[in-house]
C-alpha cells in the first residue's frame, strides 16, 4: 500500500520533486530494486495480456520470462540492477496482510462468479487481483538473477528499507519501486514505473519512469526529515490505518502547525469529529522508519560478475520447459550488453562529498536565503529622508 496519498501531496505541493525522464538517463547508475514489487508487476503485466506461462507441472513461470527480459533489457540501458528480496514481515504489519488477504480471497470469489456467469472481461479484472508470490516463485528468480551475473540480496525485513539502506551509504543511485514508503525510510532518489519505461512498447506509449528526490521535497514542503515521517503516519501506511477524515491536506496542515505526530494527534483526539485509536503507538510507528530490520550496508556485497550459462539453460529449459533457441538468443544479447554496462558515467570521476541529511540540507538552505536577504537591507539614521543614509558613521549629504 505504502503511503496514502503522498504522491498527489507532493504534485500538489512540491513538484520540483518529480521528474519524469527517459530510463537512459539511468546509464552507469546502479539501482535497488524492490523484488517482490518488480515480480507482482511481472505477474500482472502478464494477466493484462494473455494466459500466465506454466511449465510442464503446471506452476506459472510467467515472472521467470519476464525477469528474463527486463534484466536483460536494463543491462542494455547500462544500468546496473540489484535486486532486493523481502524478508518476513514486521509484526506491525500484520493487520495489513490480514486485509491484503481478504481482497485477495473477495476477489477470486467475484472472478469464478463472473466466469459462471460467462462475463469474461469481469472474470479477467478479478483475476488480475488475485496474483500470489509463493516462496518457490521467489526462489526460482533469485536463482535465475545470480545466474545472470546480477547481485541478489536478501533483506531480513522489508526490501525498501534495505534499498534506502544502499541508497543512503551510496551503493546505489536510486530504490526502484512503486511503494511510497521508500521515500519514509529515507531513500533520497525514488524511480517508479521504470519497468513500463523499458519495455518494447515505452517509447510507443509514451511510457517513462518517474524519479523523486528525497531533499527537493522536504525543501519545498519546509519539513525536516522526522516531520515528513510523522506526516506519512498520519496520512496512513503499512502499519497503521489513516484517521477517517484525515486525507493528506488535513495531514500537511497538522505536521506543519504542531510539527510532531503527538502534539497532532492530541489535537484530534481533542475534536469529537475525529475518531482516534487509543493508544496511538507513535513511538513505535516512528521506529518502523528510523530503525528498520535491515542488513547494515557495510555487511553488503555487490558483485556483478560473469553469466553462468549453464545455470540459465538449467533453469529455464530443463527445468521451466521455455524454448532453448530464445534463451540461448537472451544469453547472446546478456553478453553483449555486459560490454555497454562496463562503460562509466562522466560524473563519476568527480567524486561529491557526504551529503547530509535532506532535512539538514532543507534548513541550511532556508538560513542561507534569509541571511542574504538580511544582509541585503541597509540601515537608515532615525530622523533622515530615505536619501539620507548612514555611511561609516558619516552623513550622506554635508
Amino acid at each position: 500500500m505504502g503511503i496514502k496519498g503522498l504522491t498527489k501531496l507532493i504534485g500538489d505541493n512540491a513538484p520540483r520533486a518529480i521528474k519524469q525522464q527517459d530510463a537512459k538517463a539511468l546509464f552507469g547508475r546502479k539501482v535497488a530494486i524492490d523484488a517482490s514489487m518488480c515480480i507482482y508487476q511481472l505477474l500482472v503485466a502478464v494477466r493484462m495480456g494473455a494466459d500466465n506461462l506454466t511449465n510442464e507441472d503446471g506452476m506459472v513461470t510467467s515472472h521467470l520470462n519476464g525477469l528474463f527480459y527486463r534484466t536483460i533489457r536494463l543491462i542494455e540501458l547500462g544500468i546496473k540492477p540489484i535486486f532486493v528480496f523481502d524478508g518476513k514481515p514486521p509484526s506491525m504489519k500484520g493487520g495489513e496482510l490480514a486485509k491484503r488477504a481478504e481482497a485477495k480471497k473477495a476477489a477470486e470469489e467475484a472472478a469464478k462468479k463472473a466466469e459462471e456467469d460467462g462475463n469474461l472481461e469481469l472474470a479477467e479484472k478479478f483475476a488480475r487481483r488475485v496474483n500470489r508470490i509463493t516462496p518457490e516463485m521467489m526462489a526460482a528468480c533469485k536463482t535465475l538473477v545470480r545466474a545472470m551475473g546480477v547481485p541478489a540480496v536478501e533483506a531480513p525485513c522489508e526490501a525498501e528499507a534495505q534499498c534506502a539502506e544502499l541508497v543512503k551509504h551510496g551503493l546505489a543511485y536510486a530504490t526502484v519501486s512503486e511503494d511510497m514508503d521508500s521515500l519514509t525510510f529515507g531513500t533520497n532518489k525514488l524511480v517508479r514505473q521504470l519497468w513500463s519505461g523499458v519495455s518494447a512498447s515505452a517509447q510507443k506509449k509514451g511510457h517513462t519512469p518517474t524519479e523523486f528526490s528525497l531533499d527537493v521535497l522536504l525543501e519545498d514542503l519546509d519539513l525536516k526529515m522526522h516531520e515528513f515521517v510523522d506526516l506519512c503516519i498520519l496520512c496512513g501506511c503499512d502499519y497503521v490505518d489513516g484517521i477517517k477524515g484525515v486525507g493528506v491536506v488535513k495531514a500537511l496542515s497538522l505536521m506543519r502547525e504542531h510539527k510532531d505526530l503527538a502534539k497532532a494527534v492530541e489535537a484530534l483526539k481533542r475534536l469529537d469529529r475525529y475518531e482516534v485509536p487509543d493508544p496511538y503507538p507513535v513511538d513505535a510507528l516512528r521506529e518502523m522508519f528510523f530503525k528498520p530490520e535491515i542488513t547494515a550496508a557495510k555487511d553488503v556485497s555487490l558483485k556483478w560478475g560473469k553469466p553462468d550459462e549453464a545455470a540459465i539453460k538449467k533453469l529455464m529449459v530443463e527445468d521451466n520447459q521455455f524454448d532453448e533457441t530464445k534463451i540461448a538468443n537472451g544469453i547472446k544479447r546478456l553478453l553483449l550488453a555486459r560490454k555497454t554496462s562496463n562503460q562509466v558515467r562522466v560524473d563519476s570521476f568527480f567524486k561529491p562529498k557526504s551529503a547530509p541529511n535532506a532535512g539538514a540540507l532543507a534548513a541550511k538552505r532556508k538560513a542561507a536565503a534569509l541571511a542574504a536577504k538580511s544582509k541585503g537591507k541597509k540601515r537608515r539614521s532615525p530622523g533622515l529622508s530615505k536619501g539620507k543614509i548612514m555611511k561609516k558613521g558619516k552623513l550622506g549629504n554635508k
